[in-house]
């Protein structure tokens, strides 16, 4: 039983999608309409962009988001899943893919969503850090005894841990982590607080474009970030993406559930590997390989 995973911010790099779309007419089409949808080249900054530019938010989740869907839409019958789950950002891919939002509302909500978010690291100067090598009870413990906002934000796999928050309780959680035996504290080169309560003033505005996008049944369950269960109820869909950009992922959890639900190889549709690696961190055993269409 395949599952297919689809990625977050963080795996773009310059030419991106270019083979999709110099390989296939509809990929073509699809970022040419991508283009048209948001108001700028995007496929310029994708084919030809700096590792600067695509570092901006309002660049970086629409490239990634695009390169996932139209890679899924160009493996046409070949694209069968029965479960799908995107980290972060990828959550809006899979549920494209899965036939839950459309190819042009997701993109718009994407946009909206980066856009959003670009606005709320204004408001509130904070950052992100990667806790390698002790539990996550224990990370969990150490944040909350922290003064400021600083929280668990990204369950990546077993002993690996991003936490969130504001720039001065990011530091003293990593100071503090550090000397209760983690193996590294490393600051990541984000623009802001993902997945953390200062990313309130973002959710407020994702609520309401999502209000007004229309969603359907997916054609399989998509296992969502904020309680790692698969879900196919649109309702339910939309309250738990909200919910999402203050939350926690928990890709852990659903590693582990699609595994203890018969996944027996990962598909992964997007730019880079990072999501093969996480699962291998979780089943040495299970097969993972990245989508590609024929040449």
């Amino acid at each position: 039983m395949k599952a297919y995973v689809f990625p977050g911010q963080g795996a773009q790099f310059t030419g991106m999608a270019k083979d999709l779309y110099e390989q296939s007419e509809l990929g073509k089409s699809m970022l040419e309409q991508a283009n048209d949808i948001l108001g700028f080249r995007i496929t310029d900054i994708m084919f030809n962009g700096t590792e600067e530019e695509l570092k901006q938010t309002n660049v970086t989740q629409p490239a990634i988001f695009l390169h996932s869907v139209v890679l899924a839409k160009c493996l046409g019958e070949g694209f069968q899943p029965v479960m799908v789950a995107g980290h972060s950002l990828g959550e809006f891919s899979a549920l494209v893919a899965a036939g839950a939002i459309s190819f042009e509302d997701g993109l718009k909500l994407v946009s909206a969503r980066a856009q959003a978010m670009q606005r709320a690291c204004e408001i509130n100067p904070s950052t992100m850090a990667a806790i390698l090598g002790l539990e996550d009870a224990k990370v969990e413990e150490i944040c909350a005894s922290i003064d400021g906002v600083v929280v668990a934000a990204n369950y990546n796999c077993p002993g690996q841990l991003v936490i969130s928050g504001s720039n001065e309780a990011i530091d003293a959680a990593c100071a503090a982590l550090t000397e209760a035996g983690a193996k590294r504290a490393l600051k990541l080169s984000v623009g802001g607080a993902f997945h953390s309560p200062l990313m309130m003033p973002a959710q407020d505005e994702l609520k309401a474009a999502i209000a007004n996008t229309p969603f359907h049944s997916p054609v399989c369950p998509v296992y969502q970030n904020v309680n790692a269960k698969p879900q196919t109820d649109p309702e339910v869909i939309k309250q738990n993406l909200i919910e999402q950009l203050t939350a926690p992922v928990r890709w852990t959890q659903i590693m582990e559930n699609m595994i203890a639900d018969g996944c027996s190889e990962v598909v992964e549709v997007g730019p880079g590997k990072v999501l093969q690696g996480l699962f291998k961190k979780v089943s040495r055993d299970l097969p993972t390989v990245s989508a590609g269409i024929e040449g």
